[in-house]
């Protein structure tokens, strides 16, 4: 069976359950996208309750400043040499997208920043088991609350909605904790020879990039699932 967009990483003999890798930045609509499209897949796996969800960190922008200048759609078209109308055409479209998987968007209040600190967060928030809602926590927060990821303040009440005690949450901030773990995802992006996002990995066995339709993600599953079976029959 051929999958259009899964690439063979390996013939790694991975364990049960399944383990998928999600390399993603918070400030990437397409990441917010696949995730949904991904989650709506999984409902449809029948070995669903057998399936590890790992969230990987990626920048889209690592120089990014913590405070950007400008709206939007100013620095889409800056970024791209395009003009504003066009950027603000982007934009509607990817709203338009959003919605159809139940998100709501509004990119004209994002607010752009760096998005390391973030990563370090969720790092964070993975040891109390709440990686998950605080991805999704970060999503909503950027894409529809207009908030600024890279202030400080902001990430310690965030990850405090999901979980995390705060000022351990801000203690880590300032030691710079949970920096060697990002760097650690961004350096196995490079070995799988990731160059965007959002990109998943099936059992180290296949990636998939881009926010791909939930039922190409779906048959990704049962494709990675088939094989590891076989392997450990």
């Amino acid at each position: 069976m051929t999958l259009r967009g899964v690439t063979r990483l390996s013939s790694y003999p991975g364990l049960m359950p399944l383990t998928v890798e999600i390399w993603s930045d918070v400030v990437c609509p397409w990441c917010y996208l696949g995730k949904r499209r991904f989650e709506a897949a999984l409902e449809r796996f029948e070995h669903r309750d057998e399936v590890t969800v790992l969230w990987r960190s990626f920048e889209l922008d690592p120089e990014a400043s913590r405070d950007v200048v400008g709206t939007a759609a100013e620095r889409l078209a800056g970024k791209f040499g395009m003009s504003l109308e066009r950027a603000l055409q982007l934009h509607a479209e990817m709203e338009e997208r959003a919605a159809a998987e139940g998100l709501e968007y509004h990119l004209g209040e994002t607010k752009g920043g760096n998005s390391f600190d973030a990563h370090r967060m969720i790092h964070l928030a993975a040891t109390y088991g709440h990686q998950a809602a605080a991805q999704e926590r970060f999503f909503r927060a950027y894409f529809t609350e207009g908030e600024s990821i890279g202030v400080w303040d902001t990430l310690v009440r965030l990850v405090g909605e999901v979980g995390v005690d705060e000022a351990e949450a801000r203690e880590a901030l300032r030691l710079n904790r949970f920096a060697e773990e990002v760097r650690e995802d961004e350096a196995l992006a490079q070995q799988f020879g990731i160059q965007g996002v959002p990109f998943f990995v099936f059992d180290r066995r296949y990636g998939l990039s881009g926010a791909q339709p939930a039922e190409t993600m779906l048959a990704a599953l049962e494709r990675a699932w088939a094989e590891a079976v076989n392997m450990q029959a």
